[in-house]
């Protein structure tokens, strides 16, 4: 127990203010407006003991006042020694305000009330298994020389690090495994050095880092994988300089990074396994990085051509409804933007498929399967279509030319009007040639008499047989070598036909 007579006139105030949660306010009035480091610049005079607020925390000053509530607030001072309040079960709140602290904070094991520290610097803060009952509000503080831990951490309340700054000396500024928090995760406008470690995170209203900016160049910037929240808000300037990654992450509603900057420098944002309500991938710039997106679950997927990356992993993606949203001069708006395909959308979904390495069938067969379901069934045959093309062209080069042959003449079974357009124009290719020659019967005076178109189909069609290609023959040289090239061509279009037929029953 500290002496009363030993304390300081300011300890002696705050000793005094604490029974009835008086605020005392120890600011000199000579800086600006409140800023991180505000505290700094207006404690130097005014020391307190960081003893003396853990003596009053713990129960020193423990004289009931009638209708008061006993709280610690204080305001423009400076906390000498280190604030070390690990293990400690803290029945008030703690409020510090522009304030200096010359050491860091310890509250590891600890169980507080609501504790308010902003516009403050801080060394550091080690919250660890802490359990808060209310509020961490650090808004505005600086946190530097030491990161914020809050590994296991849980807060009944909000976290609150808006317009904060936070550093620590290796790679993590804030380390927050496990962090459990009953209302939301709010850091708008904070800014880092070194990056933010979230993995399994509970937030229970969501994750907000609008305008944040995460500065871990070369290494991860937001470390998210397996967090729940309903949503996370990574929007208005949104800045990560390192990967972003939210592997496995639970996202009930919205996931959006419209207007955010990814600079990865190898992968920017890797979603892989993530499972989401609304994802909205409308960065302000394309990533400069890879973006994972392989067996991620989405209920709606947007973006927009002018924000996709170089390179996106695809494989596995599903979503319920896809939009693409671009303002363009033809539209004089956004293309596609109520869901459904506009303009040449399918021709950029497509290049959008083709950004992904090497060749997977299921980004085709999920773009398809919505075209169907919203009744575009010309746009899924295309997307199929486009799929087979870009499968034939991994073949070795004799199944590169089947590929090309089937393509040809029946578009991979998607196109089978093809057929019958080589049909017409093989048969009337030979009615021509056929019609200005003049043919010898097999049998002199039998059969029925020389009808070029119908000699010409019944080269073509190789199964059965019209009675005119077995009662002539050709002595002429053209005449007899295009015979020969219609017979095969019939042989190569019924091949083509029964294998586009095929794939498409069996696709059925």
């Amino acid at each position: 127990m500290l002496p009363y007579a030993d304390l300081t006139p300011p300890e002696r105030e705050l000793w005094d203010a604490f029974p009835e949660g008086r605020p005392v306010d120890l600011r000199t009035g000579t800086s600006g407006p409140d800023t991180p480091d505000a505290g700094a610049r207006q404690s130097p005079g005014h020391p307190i003991r960081a003893a003396v607020v853990t003596a009053l925390l713990l129960g020193a000053n423990q004289e009931e006042r009638p209708g008061a509530v006993a709280a610690l607030r204080l305001a423009g001072a400076r906390i000498t020694g280190r604030l070390d309040l690990s293990g400690a079960e803290i029945p008030h709140m703690l409020s510090l305000e522009d304030c200096g602290l010359d050491e860091g904070i310890g509250l590891s094991g600890a169980t507080t009330r609501t504790i308010r520290i902003t516009g403050s610097r801080i060394p550091g803060i080690d919250a660890e298994l802490a359990r808060i009952e209310g509020d961490l509000d650090l808004r505005r503080s600086v946190v530097e020389g030491g990161p914020l831990i809050l590994v296991n951490a849980r807060v009944t309340g909000n976290l609150l690090l808006t317009d904060a700054g936070v550093s620590g000396p290796g790679e993590w500024a804030v380390l927050a495994g496990g962090l459990g928090v009953e209302g939301g995760f709010f850091g708008d406008r904070l800014t880092t050095r070194g990056g933010l470690r979230l993995p399994g995170a509970r937030l229970s209203s969501g994750l907000f880092l609008r305008g944040t900016r995460l500065e871990n160049p070369g290494g991860v910037a937001l470390a998210a994988g397996g967090v729940a929240a309903p949503a996370v808000d990574c929007s208005r300037g949104f800045t990560a300089r390192g990967a972003v990654r939210l592997r496995n992450a639970r996202v009930e509603n919205l996931l959006t990074f419209e207007g955010a900057h990814l600079d990865g420098n190898g992968t920017a944002l890797d979603c892989a396994a993530m499972q989401v309500g609304e994802f909205d991938l409308r960065p302000a710039v394309p990533p400069s990085g890879t973006v994972d997106l392989r067996f991620v679950q989405a209920a709606w997927y947007r973006d927009s051509e002018r924000s996709r990356p170089e390179e996106v992993l695809l494989d596995g993606f599903t979503y319920g409804s896809i939009r693409f949203e671009e303002t363009t001069p033809e539209s004089g708006g956004c293309a596609g933007g109520d869901g459904t395909p506009a303009g040449d959308e399918v021709a950029r979904r497509l290049a959008w498929i083709r950004r992904n390495p090497g060749y997977a069938p299921q980004p085709y067969e999920q773009l398809a399967a919505w075209y169907r379901r919203i009744g575009h069934d010309g746009d899924a045959r295309r997307v199929l279509l486009a799929k087979q093309r870009h499968h034939h062209r991994t073949l070795h080069p004799a199944g590169r030319m089947w590929g090309l042959l089937l393509d040809a003449t029946v578009g991979y079974g998607y196109r089978p009007w093809l057929a019958g357009v080589w049909l017409l124009t093989l048969a009337l290719l030979g009615t021509l040639v056929f019609g200005a020659g003049s043919p010898s019967p097999v049998k002199p005076g039998e059969g029925a008499p020389f009808q070029p178109l119908v000699y010409s189909l019944d080269l073509l069609i190789p199964i059965g047989g019209l009675g005119q290609r077995s009662g002539w023959y050709w002595t002429d040289g053209a005449c007899r070598w295009l015979a020969y090239a219609l017979t095969a061509a019939g042989w190569v279009l019924s091949t083509t036909v029964v294998a586009g037929v095929t794939r498409t029953l069996h696709r059925n």
